[in-house]
């Protein structure tokens, strides 16, 4: 395994300084064959876009725009490099984590690895970077600035899918299981998390320091929740369908990031 000193996050203050540290996380995971690379890449390509909407012009105020985005980097880039170095991290991090290693056997499919990732991320940190980005009380003035952000994601759905079914032919066997189940591994939209993640915003910038704590804990093991189901989900049909993309998708982790490129 590939060590590094842990990252100094006071260092990291623009959107390229993430992307420079989001690459490292990439090369890393590549260099020792690990699906962490899935999420870390496609969150790259997430981060660069909205970097083109704020050199653009589509949010409302470009310089808190940036700052928002770079803090909730730096809460997955923290999460990653304590991780690997034994330090606690989130529960949530933690499944997703694990599951890379994969000391169950499970196999994830490439989709699962990067839910998971999406899952904590969103679900967990999006919500606590929002309340953290605007003073007291001043909640509400980021709220067009964090939706517009559904906006540009959402044109990524797409692009993101074909690039993944490149390394994964099967993948769309998901979307014909989504019309016959709620399954959270078929169905884990990205506008339901950033809602709940605006949701969660809202409440931690009406709560006390400790009061934030506690509503910070119980979400984790909520999120967490969500993530076993992501993980491991129950049923018959299901896991049987995941097991056949398995058999089927590339298992290489550096061909895969090429066909995501």
């Amino acid at each position: 395994m590939i060590q590094r000193k842990a990252v100094a996050m006071t260092e990291i203050t623009t959107i390229d300084g993430v992307l420079e540290e989001l690459d490292e996380i990439i090369e890393t995971s590549v260099a020792e064959g690990s699906p962490l690379a899935i999420f870390a890449f496609v969150y790259r390509r997430t981060t660069a876009k909205i970097g083109e909407g704020i050199e653009k012009g589509q949010f409302e105020d470009p310089r808190r725009m940036e700052r928002f985005d770079v803090d909730f980097a730096k809460k997955y880039i923290r999460a990653f490099w304590r991780y690997r170095h034994d330090k606690p991290v989130p529960f949530v991090w933690k499944i997703a984590f694990d599951a890379a290693e994969d000391p169950d056997g499970r196999n994830p499919i490439i989709l699962q690895h990067l839910l998971l990732g999406m899952n904590a991320h969103i679900n967990l940190d999006l919500g606590i970077a929002a309340a953290e980005t605007v003073p007291d009380g001043q909640i509400q003035s980021l709220k067009k600035d964090f939706m517009m952000v559904n906006t540009l994601l959402e044109e990524l759905i797409d692009e993101m899918q074909e690039r993944i079914s490149r390394a994964s032919p099967l993948l769309f066997l998901i979307d014909w299981i989504g019309e016959q189940n709620d399954e959270a591994v078929v169905n884990f939209s990205l506008r339901r998390a950033r809602d709940f993640a605006w949701n969660v915003a809202v409440t931690l910038a009406h709560a006390d320091e400790e009061e934030k704590e506690h509503i910070i804990r119980n979400m984790d093991q909520q999120v967490l929740k969500v993530a076993k189901r992501v993980l491991d989900p129950p049923g018959f049909l299901l896991p049987n369908v995941l097991s056949l993309i398995r058999t089927f998708e590339e298992k290489d982790i550096r061909v895969i990031i090429d066909k995501l490129k």
